[in-house]
């Protein structure tokens, strides 16, 4: 029994240390606003809320490729979820804003001045986001990729690709081929004969020229 008050008093006392440390952290980036660069008390205070959600991020999935966590130290400091939710400091330089960018514009998801409701909002955002991938995943699949189907032969063991069948002519195919060969006996006979007849008149023309020989 003792062993375990013990435990609890531990637990307790780093609890303790933790926020007391988190709390000397937001007064050093209250005081650099007035002595330091605005931007430097803003990316202190992302900072201390990366810090508090780095466990969360810690547990997701590494092969889950949707995230970013990161920090982005431009004008204005911000702590990115993924490629459409960040949080950024609001106007007054102590409120945290967790904004998703969305097909209707920004919406706002959790507004607070301190780490802790920030913190749980970004976390039951990523739950989830991971629900809602398992949960495509886990959907069926349709495979869009032209594959071969295989059967299996009981006697010979491994499979072996099955007979493919080739796709029947249509009927509308066959009659235009049909049409197509009429047509170009009909214009060949018609040639011939246009050649003889105009042969049968040269002679007929020539044909005083041409009697001594015969």
């Amino acid at each position: 029994m003792s062993e375990m008050r013990e435990k609890i008093t531990a637990v307790d006392d780093r609890r303790k240390l933790a926020d007391a440390v988190r709390g000397a952290q937001i007064a050093a980036a209250d005081r650099g606003d007035v002595v330091v660069d605005m931007k430097e008390a803003d990316l202190a205070r992302i900072e201390i809320l990366a810090h508090d959600l780095k466990p969360v991020f810690d547990d997701v999935p590494v092969d889950d490729l949707q995230w970013d966590f990161a920090i982005s130290k431009g004008q204005q400091p911000r702590l990115w979820i993924d490629s459409t939710s960040h949080v950024m400091m609001g106007r007054d330089r102590r409120t945290y804003r967790f904004v998703r960018d969305t097909r209707l514009g920004r919406i706002v998801v959790a507004e607070s001045p301190d780490v802790q409701p920030i913190s749980d909002a970004v976390t039951n955002y990523i739950a989830e986001r991971i629900v809602e991938r398992q949960r495509l995943m886990e959907g069926e699949r349709i495979n869009l990729r032209s594959a071969v189907s295989y059967q299996k032969d009981e006697n010979s063991g491994p499979t072996e690709p099955a007979s493919v069948r080739l796709p029947a002519v249509s009927s509308t195919t066959t009659r235009r081929s049909r049409s197509v060969v009429s047509e170009l006996v009909t214009v060949l006979t018609w040639f011939v004969i246009g050649g003889l007849a105009g042969a049968g008149a040269l002679l007929a023309f020539f044909w005083d020229r041409l009697s001594p020989y015969f």
